[in-house]
């Protein structure tokens, strides 16, 4: 008898290790713009907050609801960069920590890039600078800035108006002479071109094409930008691709091919809506490739609170491109990102 009662309670204790080991989106009930970096052993985590960038710090990605969280820099009462906090991302470059975010007066034809930097070790401590305003000759509108180093070489993806009249956003590419400076012209690479693509009516007769939110995506010989299509306050808001060779001149906009459909897109059957404005992480011991993004859990509920961050695991095609698959139901149980391999 005593045997069985001792199998049973290991039994118990395996199922409970089991759990632990897996986890349900959302990560948390709320978070639009979700960005994570992953660095010595912690995920560092952000997401737009309104007037401020706030910083998360976490062991475990499914302990993102308990981790310790901060506001690293708060927006002034006024001026051009005091309200409309969006998309900050925060990543390690070149020996020291840098946040990018959107920003604006309250006037959304104002919006503009804006740069952090942290010399400390630990984003969550030390004293965060503000660099100023990044930008290339044009200073134009400017959302949504993505930062990689690729080939040795700094380049910068944001999103963007052609002119200083809203209607379409496209995706633009400079190179960085530093982590908070562009270095030369900007370069378009992406226009609104698909039908998905072009799905945003804001209802008072105006009509906006988007691409939005690109993310830098580098595997073996290609270099990939999966961005947001068609409006946030649409159902179908949706993710793009271009791609490019690693060794090409990534600042030629005939370098890079558009795919002519959604890599990812809602699931009515799963109850995701909306699904976009993703960002990219590894998992701890680097032998796994996660997409984090923000989606809805019911038509109709647009750009507001309700959109909350969500993670999974993705795979690679024969061809090298990226599969992102299907956006899971939040009742699914995902195994965590792989830790077998981590040294740390």
């Amino acid at each position: 008898m005593k045997k069985i009662y001792f199998i049973l309670c290991i039994s118990i204790l395996s199922l409970g290790i089991a759990q632990a080991q897996t986890f349900k989106n959302p990560l948390l009930p709320s978070g639009a713009d979700p960005y994570s970096y992953y660095k010595d052993g912690f995920y560092y985590y952000t997401n737009s907050a309104g007037n401020r960038v706030e910083l998360w710090k976490s062991k475990t990605l499914e302990g993102l609801k308990d981790a310790p969280h901060k506001t690293i820099w708060k927006a002034p009462s006024s001026g051009p960069y005091s309200k409309n906090i969006w998309a900050p991302e925060v990543m390690f470059l070149r020996g020291k920590w840098y946040a990018y975010f959107a920003a604006d007066n309250g006037k959304n034809e104002n919006h503009r890039m804006y740069v952090l930097e942290n010399s400390s070790k630990d984003p969550m401590e030390g004293e965060w600078v503000f660099k100023g305003q990044i930008t290339d000759p044009t200073n134009k509108w400017a959302i949504d800035g993505d930062v990689a180093e690729i080939n040795g070489k700094l380049y910068m993806i944001w999103s963007g108006w052609e002119g200083d009249v809203n209607g379409k956003q496209e995706v633009f590419i400079a190179k960085l002479k530093n982590p908070w400076t562009v270095d030369g012209e900007r370069y378009k690479i992406s226009s609104p071109k698909f039908d998905w693509e072009k799905i945003g009516d804001l209802g008072n007769s105006e009509h906006v094409d988007v691409n939005e939110g690109p993310q830098f995506l580098v595997h073996n010989s290609k270099v990939f930008i999966i961005y947001s299509a068609s409006g946030c306050w649409t159902d179908f808001y949706a993710l793009g691709m271009l791609s490019a060779d690693l060794k090409s001149n990534l600042l030629d906009p005939k370098s890079w091919a558009k795919f002519d459909r959604p890599v990812f897109q809602r699931s009515v059957e799963n109850g995701v809506y909306a699904p976009g404005h993703n960002s990219f992480f590894k998992s701890p011991d680097g032998t796994e490739d996660w997409i984090l993004y923000h989606a809805n859990d019911k038509p109709g509920q647009g750009c507001g609170g309700f959109r909350s961050p969500r993670a999974q695991k993705f795979t690679w095609n024969a061809d090298g491109t990226p599969n992102f698959g299907t956006p899971v139901k939040t009742s699914t149980e995902l195994v965590i990102p792989s830790e077998k391999n981590k040294h740390e």
